[in-house]
């Protein structure tokens, strides 16, 4: 191993976890669709779908697909109604102060927004408490931007 690159794990690995973690949407950074390519709106109906490759927009760092052009055209003009909480990171990861990508077939809309959980132990948990999870993961989210 040449040292430049063992001096960067040493370096990576002597960070504590919550410096390394990025607000970023999960699988964006391999240029991977946001929501594991699952159309967001789709949710609002009750039928999540996968998103087709033919319908995309992309919203900062994140590429959405959606199941059709009028789906991907209600995301752009309202991008705030139906993008997941906490930047598509798990909810109950996000509650208890870290990120952790989620499973999109785990899903709930509470008060209009959409979460997703990343286990089905983790939405468990995170339906035991749904608002005392969404205040406390409100509350790392907002030290997270």
């Amino acid at each position: 191993m040449h040292r430049p690159l063992v001096f960067a794990i040493a370096l990576a690995l002597s960070v504590p976890a919550p410096l390394l973690a990025v607000p970023a949407w999960p699988g964006t950074e391999a240029e991977a669709p946001a929501i594991g390519g699952w159309d967001p709106v789709s949710y609002f109906t009750g039928t999540p779908a996968p998103g087709d490759t033919a319908f995309t927009a992309t919203i900062g760092t994140a590429s959405f697909r959606f199941a059709s052009a009028a789906n991907r055209d209600a995301f752009i003009a309202d991008p705030a109604r139906y993008t997941p909480q906490f930047g598509g990171h798990c909810a109950w990861a996000a509650s208890q102060g870290r990120l952790a990508t989620p499973d999109p077939r785990l899903w709930k809309i509470v008060d209009a927004k959409l979460y997703l959980n990343c286990s089905d132990e983790a939405e468990k948990k995170w339906l035991a408490d749904v608002p005392g999870n969404i205040a406390k993961g409100n509350a790392f989210w907002a030290t997270q931007q």
